[in-house]
């Protein structure tokens, strides 16, 4: 018999200083993500295998993170959410497209931020531009696989429902934040589950929680009365967010080294990477909730949309770049550069 589904507990916290403040796992995520490709461009430039000098990666990298930032917020209010370049509040940060914790970031939008970034950059020191999107697409594949396990450590993202609850793999995962954000939202539907949490009102103390909030912090602190209350009724659902960490890391890494092995002229290596990064996010979506709010066109979610149209950039890239007469650059297994 297959064990229980995993019961998230994790706290979005690394080093927690108040209840809403405090060093969280997606800012780091962000920080090594950028670190790690701050040190491919590097090695790139001090082996010959990138015009660009060692001294230049970091005023690069700098490029790109305002790249991601800027290109992913505005990205994810752009595709998903456009109600939030209009929407203002009295409290800080007073425009709702600055409140990062509404709704986050959108990846597409972070990867054409960085390409605008790169053109900036790339013509101002004279370095083809489609070369710099070829190491941000190396280098990007870290700070991808970082930002899904963040986005599973935050229990953000949900998966679909596994199909068979009643032998819910040891891989699925189930969120005690579903009887704040799902059931109570809906009793009328979720009653026999809310129901099946009364016997927890002669055991925790509500505090200045409501009684549900209380069950959820309680279950996310480790009281074992309340896991073993809440576990049976919870939904298991698919681990999406870590499917796409090994889609969108090592296997998006593994598919453009094996691409890059020998040197390809610029944007021949950024192309592959739109072909195989949208290919996969196409597959994984599968196992996705679509966004909430967010129409389903020709079968398809809105990630999968922006996905296929990346598949089609890329081919078109990859035909355009291969036919033009530039130097080539980069090559796992040959350092210097090669000329057409």
């Amino acid at each position: 018999m297959l064990a229980d589904a995993y019961i998230h507990q994790l706290s979005p916290f690394a080093i927690q200083l108040t209840e809403s403040v405090g060093l969280r796992w997606y800012g780091l995520a962000y920080i090594a993500g950028f670190i790690v490709g701050w040190w491919f461009i590097r090695w790139m430039a001090k082996t010959d295998r990138s015009p660009l000098t060692p001294d230049q990666a970091g005023d690069l990298l700098f490029a790109g993170v305002l790249g991601v930032l800027f290109g992913g917020r505005i990205g994810y209010a752009l595709f998903y959410d456009p109600h939030l370049f209009v929407g203002f509040s009295e409290s800080f940060p007073w425009w709702d497209l600055l409140a990062i914790n509404r709704g986050g970031m959108a990846s597409h939008g972070g990867i054409i931020g960085v390409l605008v970034a790169f053109v900036v950059w790339g013509r101002k020191h004279k370095i083809p531009v489609m070369h710099l999107a070829d190491l941000a697409s190396v280098g990007g594949t870290a700070g991808l696989f970082f930002g899904r396990i963040a986005n599973f450590i935050n229990g953000e993202l949900w998966g679909k429902q596994i199909d068979n609850q009643a032998q819910a793999p040891w891989w699925s995962v189930k969120y005690p934040s579903e009887i704040t954000e799902v059931w109570t939202h809906n009793a009328e539907q979720f009653g026999e589950k809310l129901a099946a949490l009364e016997p927890l009102r002669t055991t925790i103390v509500s505090g200045n929680d409501t009684f549900y909030q209380q069950i959820v912090t309680e279950a996310y602190t480790g009281n074992t009365t309340v896991t073993e209350t809440i576990a049976p009724v919870l939904t298991a659902w698919y681990p999406s967010q870590l499917f796409q960490a090994i889609s969108d890391g090592p296997l998006l890494l593994g598919a453009l080294i094996l691409v890059w092995l020998v040197p390809r002229k610029p944007g021949v290596v950024s192309g592959w990477f739109l072909i195989v990064y949208g290919l996969l996010r196409v597959l994984t979506e599968v196992f996705r909730q679509p966004d909430e709010g967010v129409s389903i066109i020709f079968g398809l979610s809105r990630g999968q949309l922006l996905s296929t149209g990346m598949v089609c950039a890329g081919v078109v890239m990859i035909v355009v770049c291969a036919k033009m007469s530039a130097t080539k650059y980069g090559g796992i297994i040959q350092t210097k550069q090669a000329s057409t």
